[in-house]
């Protein structure tokens, strides 16, 4: 176990005698059928996943703490996931960075290191020792540290102007789709017989869902990196916090999988209900309004990269708002396109409408928005 507040001769540092942030070698761990945590002892709770100890945390001060990692160990702070670890290697956090989302329970944090397949070795877990202002920053350390507070914000930059450019080369190559679609004329009409969405599925069709699954991947992988992962598709598909990347490109196949997914299951539900009349009909508005919609992603985009630093609630709110109301605008265009057609008040057509639109939307939401 490690004892805090003592550093290593060699390296010349000290723990300020002021600095109240400190961690403790009172790890604790869950006990099935306990009403309390109860105190962790190394040599008989091996076979436990996740270790807890409580802190108390003074936010004028850094609570910065260095430690070994395994690959895909996690620390949480009062069940709030705040790290992970995509590789084993040397890490410093600092707690206090995080005490705007999470709240105290007493006046005290409950500071958890979870592994899904091992035990984690708390022992490495130590107060971050702030050098002796006249040492040289020439000094050999005896490892790198990596910081995880900050998310790069270069792959967003980088996937922004990606998307900016397919949509250029959208409207070089296919105007008149893309005046369709975009044109606010064109989307204010209530008919969609004639124009780019009366044809079947084509490439252009496929290639503008594939830039808008872009678009809006881009956009929940920026929510989801700035509060925690999601959890779902973590389970089934693991990815670290770093790896910004993966995430945004397994998001934008799910999206668009979803999309082509989404025809197939309303053949199905027609065909049930018996309403196989409409199916064309409802997918049609369907994709006309998120492809509409999907032009305002990358400017809510630009609002988190400039913002996201200064105001990150702020920025979450409007980022979360934006996801939410394109999903429920397009419900509502599609039951206004179909009552048209045919009267929604009609108990048959509305659980129709009910069992396609409104209950995958509840879903979708809570994956997507209210899934922390």
């Amino acid at each position: 176990m490690l004892v805090t507040g003592v550093a290593a001769p060699l390296q010349a540092q000290v723990l300020p005698l002021d600095q109240k942030n400190t961690i403790n070698d009172n790890w604790l761990v869950y006990e099935p059928g306990a009403t309390q945590l109860s105190p962790y002892i190394a040599d008989l709770h091996t076979d436990y996943n996740a270790v807890h100890q409580w802190v108390s945390i003074t936010p004028a001060q850094p609570f910065a703490i260095s430690f070994t990692a395994k690959k895909e160990q996690c620390v949480y702070l009062n069940n709030q996931l705040i790290f992970v670890a995509d590789s084993a290697l040397n890490y410093s956090l600092d707690l206090t960075a995080y005490l705007n989302r999470v709240k105290p329970v007493e006046g005290r944090y409950l500071l958890t290191v979870w592994h899904p397949y091992q035990h984690p070795d708390v022992s490495t877990f130590k107060n971050k020792v702030q050098e002796q202002e006249n040492q040289q920053q020439s000094v050999q350390r005896p490892f790198s540290v990596m910081v995880r507070e900050i998310v790069n914000q270069n792959v967003f930059i980088l996937f922004l102007l990606l998307i900016g450019l397919l949509y250029g080369a959208l409207k070089a190559s296919f105007p008149s789709d893309f005046n369709d679609i975009f044109s606010l004329g064109s989307f204010s009409h209530s008919s969609i017989e004639q124009g780019f969405l009366s044809k079947p599925i084509t490439w252009s069709v496929i290639l503008f869902i594939l830039t808008f699954s872009l678009s809006l991947a881009l956009l929940i992988g920026a929510i989801h990196t700035n509060v925690q992962h999601f959890v779902l598709f973590n389970r089934l598909f693991p990815v670290s916090e770093a790896d910004i990347t993966t995430k945004i490109l397994f998001y934008s196949v799910a999206i668009f999988l979803f999309i082509l997914i989404k025809y197939l299951f309303l053949r199905i539900m027609g065909f049930i209900f018996g309403l196989e009349q409409l199916v064309l009909l409802q997918y049609r508005e369907f994709l006309r309004t998120i492809l509409f919609w999907g032009m305002l992603l990358p400017v809510i985009m630009l609002l988190y990269l400039s913002f996201n630093i200064t105001q990150p609630e702020t920025v979450l709110l409007i980022s979360n708002l934006a996801v939410t109301l394109l999903l429920i605008f397009t419900i509502i265009r599609i039951f206004t396109t179909v009552n048209k057609k045919a009267s929604v008040l009609n108990l048959h057509l509305f659980s129709y409408l009910c069992a396609t639109e409104v209950i995958p939307l509840a879903i979708i939401l809570k994956l997507i928005v209210f899934n922390y």
